[in-house]
């Protein structure tokens, strides 16, 4: 059922291939990266954020990219998707700009309470006549089963705890949320796809998440050494080169304090690679002087990122297997043959002729 309505809802996608989907990562993934997606196969997002004054602009760029690469239009949307940080956003402004480029789906993540959602899941569906799909993403079970009883998305993102940027503080990882969550919503009866999404940056992390339950998998790290990609070179530098991501990298708040960006819900941190403003932070330095600091390091371009940088790099803990720049063509082909790889090996490793289910049975 779940992966036959995003057949539906998405003719394009590659058949028997692993549904992949590139993140909505703020003012990175915009519209060049999201319509590239979609043309291979994928789903891409573009990035809306939490605020919407350039969404029209953005989607208008968008609209410009699939046109001179003729990318048809799905029932009169782009066939791609815009991601809303709900907490900072403007409910009229993404509206307004929906209806001047209409979209198959939006990704709606952190609002301030998740009922906040439903406002926006009706508006949006009435304004595209149910053309726009909704997607939520979550990070814990109860999140999960009270968004599918109030929202009703079409699909839920579960994102676990080795996630770049934010997310929630307190979630598990993925291999034990997404099966936990997958059962609380066959008890209650719900049966909505689930893309999952936190660590996974190849086709053996596709592979993986499939056999637990996934109809599909969102990827931001990856994408974020993407051709497509809006990024400073420093940034995606720093991608390629950190490696043992559970050490390298830290969920914390100190990154959107230096940025002055405030407002996120109580309860989420931004995990980024560990740097000078997170070590000075942890050794006492005020926030005031860490600030001042990151504002001199911008002003150093590239060179202001690195493990003496200040700049934020934002990554997840799967980045040490993030080795080189390629397409989006390239990344969502390869994962795709891959995770198909991957499952045919197990299969064939661990067959029903197989010494280890023979000595199991």
């Amino acid at each position: 059922m779940s992966w036959k309505s995003l057949q539906a809802d998405y003719p394009w996608i590659t058949p028997n291939a692993p549904f992949v989907v590139s993140a909505p990562t703020m003012k990175i993934s915009m519209g060049r990266l999201a319509v590239t997606v979609s043309a291979h196969g994928g789903l891409g997002f573009l990035a809306g954020g939490f605020d919407l004054s350039t969404l029209s602009k953005d989607l208008s760029e968008a609209a410009d990219i699939a046109r001179s690469i003729q990318l048809p239009l799905h029932k009169g949307a782009l066939p791609i998707g815009v991601g809303f940080q709900n907490w900072g956003s403007d409910l009229q402004l993404a509206l307004d700009a929906i209806a001047k480029h209409p979209v198959v789906a939006v990704w709606f993540f952190a609002p301030q309470k998740p009922s906040d959602l439903v406002a926006w899941a009706e508006e949006i569906r009435s304004a595209t006549d149910g053309k726009t799909k909704i997607w939520v993403q979550v990070g814990t079970v109860a999140e999960a089963v009270e968004v599918a009883k109030t929202t009703k998305p079409d699909v839920l993102v579960v994102q676990g705890a080795d996630s770049g940027g934010h997310g929630v503080i307190h979630r598990a990882g993925i291999v034990a949320l997404l099966p936990e969550v997958a059962d609380a919503l066959t008890q209650e009866g719900v049966d909505i796809p689930l893309i999952a999404a936190g660590g996974i940056v190849d086709g053996r992390g596709a592979a993986a998440a499939l056999t637990l339950g996934a109809s599909g998998v969102a990827l931001g790290t990856r994408f974020l050494a993407s051709k497509e990609a809006v990024i400073a070179k420093g940034y995606q530098d720093e991608i390629l080169r950190a490696g043992d991501g559970g050490v390298s990298t830290v969920s914390t708040k100190i990154y959107d304090v230096v940025r002055g960006i405030k407002g996120w819900p109580v309860g989420y941190h931004g995990r980024g690679l560990v740097n000078r403003t997170y070590l000075d932070a942890l050794q006492g330095m005020g926030q005031g002087e860490n600030e001042a600091l990151y504002k001199e390091a911008i002003k150093q371009g590239d060179a202001g990122w690195g493990p003496e940088g200040r700049m934020t790099t934002y990554a997840g803990t799967a980045v040490g297997l993030v080795r080189e720049v390629s397409s989006a063509e390239q990344i969502v082909q390869s994962i795709q043959r891959e995770a198909i790889e991957a499952l045919n090996q197990t299969v064939s490793r661990y067959g029903k002729q197989s010494q280890f289910v023979q000595n199991a049975a």
